[in-house]
């Protein structure tokens, strides 16, 4: 098996590249700036990075509010030159056929021969995270438009877990598989978990979807991908996206991880994957 694997210095797609060679399986890690190198706006980048090329770990181009659009010319050429097995990262919050990332969703089923759609829940080390722009708690504020509603959040090295496994299954896996952590909080309680753990109080600020989307808008994002994630946030405040599933430890082996030990692990000078 040769696994190509997009988005390979990302939170997921790096864990997801690590795994798979500690599993003797070949890779080939894609990025704008890899030795081969792939970028999805560039046509002479695709038959290079796909040669050879048996099974995909997919990440969406990255600010794209319609990726399916720029996907689906390179997912047809591939196919045609062997691809078979795809794991594309989607969002538990995203429904098959819906905009965004659901339409791709929708084209990965329907062109891919062995398609498998990964839906995590929200990511616990976005909360953790140094980068601009993301909900972290070192900054003192998360700000958001989830209101009460609870979110099973899920370690990023837990889905890579499950990517890893699915990608080297010897048969097709199940299409559609949720991933979540082990219990549901709100932002509420994961402030306070932060605040317990450092000693540091952390704010949840509460605004309007609305609110959000402007706030996206002036941090730079454009104003469609800006909707698209303001809109999830209220998909939580619905507390629509609080069910627990049992797909890492059914995939994986183990149970997954708590927010507790995401967030402690934060804390020391060596990631955890």
């Amino acid at each position: 098996m040769t696994a190509l694997v997009t988005g390979a210095t990302g939170t997921t797609g790096s864990r997801v590249a690590e795994l798979l060679e500690r599993s003797g399986a070949a890779v080939r890690r894609v990025s704008r700036s890899s030795p081969v190198r792939f970028d999805w706006f560039d046509p002479a980048t695709h038959d290079a990075a796909f040669d050879g090329i048996e099974r995909l770990y997919l990440v969406a181009p990255i600010g794209e509010a319609r990726p399916a659009a720029v996907v689906a010319p390179v997912l047809d050429r591939a196919v045609r030159r062997g691809l078979r097995r795809v794991a594309l990262l989607s969002s538990s919050a995203v429904e098959r056929g819906e905009g965004g990332l659901g339409e791709l969703h929708d084209l990965v089923a329907r062109t891919v021969p062995e398609p498998v759609v990964l839906r995590p829940s929200w990511f616990t080390q976005n909360f953790v995270s140094r980068n601009p722009g993301v909900r972290s708690l070192w900054s003192g504020e998360v700000v958001t438009a989830t209101g009460d509603g609870r979110v099973p959040f899920v370690d990023a090295g837990d889905i890579a877990a499950v990517a890893a496994a699915v990608l080297q299954a010897p048969s097709a896996p199940e299409p559609d598989l949720v991933i979540t952590g082990l219990e549901a909080l709100t932002y509420d309680e994961v402030c306070r978990l932060w605040t317990e753990l450092t000693g540091d109080p952390v704010r949840h600020i509460r605004m309007t979807e609305q609110e959000l989307a402007a706030r996206f808008v002036a941090d730079g994002l454009p104003a469609d991908f800006a909707t698209v994630l303001a809109a999830l946030d209220g998909i939580v405040a619905a507390d629509t996206q609080s069910t627990v599933t049992a797909t890492v430890p059914e995939l994986t082996g183990r149970p997954a991880r708590t927010v507790h030990e995401t967030l402690t692990s934060a804390l020391t000078p060596q990631r955890s994957t």
